[in-house]
């Protein structure tokens, strides 16, 4: 299982996923116009002080994504389904852009502040290439299996 590049690239994501728990990928700062400068974070777990609700769509996808490849690294016998939840897994992190999207834009709009990108919000995009990565290779074993059972 470990011998297997697919399986790094996979436990790779794990580990990004995880830290991308706990690290913030945006601020949100007040308007110049506001008495005070504020300024908020955004991370997996929502806003920090800031009256927005419901952010559950961000925990879910940042919860899901490094969950998924952990599965996905333990299904090594099965290799088209690995392939497949990899592919849903490529879409979940495209689909982490879209959501931190629509919170940057209810923000601006509930709060008129600005907001600036932390450098660790790259993180779902690093996972989404070493998934497709990973996706590559496991499609390469399986053909390299088919293709060994055909000479039989």
């Amino acid at each position: 299982m470990i011998q297997r590049i697919q399986t790094l690239y996979l436990l790779l994501v794990v580990i990004l996923g995880v830290v991308l728990c706990f690290m913030p990928v945006l601020q949100l700062v007040s308007p110049q116009e506001a008495e005070t400068l504020e300024v908020w974070e955004v991370s997996a777990f929502g806003f920090h002080a800031v009256p927005l609700q419901g952010l559950w769509g961000l925990t879910v996808a940042t919860v899901l994504i490094p969950l998924l490849a952990l599965v996905d690294i333990f299904l090594y016998k099965n290799r088209i389904l690995q392939a497949r939840l990899n592919i849903f897994t490529v879409m979940l992190c495209l689909g982490y852009y879209g959501v931190l999207a629509i919170y940057v834009w209810l923000a601006k709009m509930s709060l008129g502040a600005e907001w600036h990108i932390i450098p660790w919000a790259s993180i779902p995009l690093i996972c989404l290439i070493l998934t497709l990565m990973a996706t590559r290779a496991i499609l390469k074993d399986e053909a390299l299996v088919r293709a060994a059972d055909r000479i039989r």
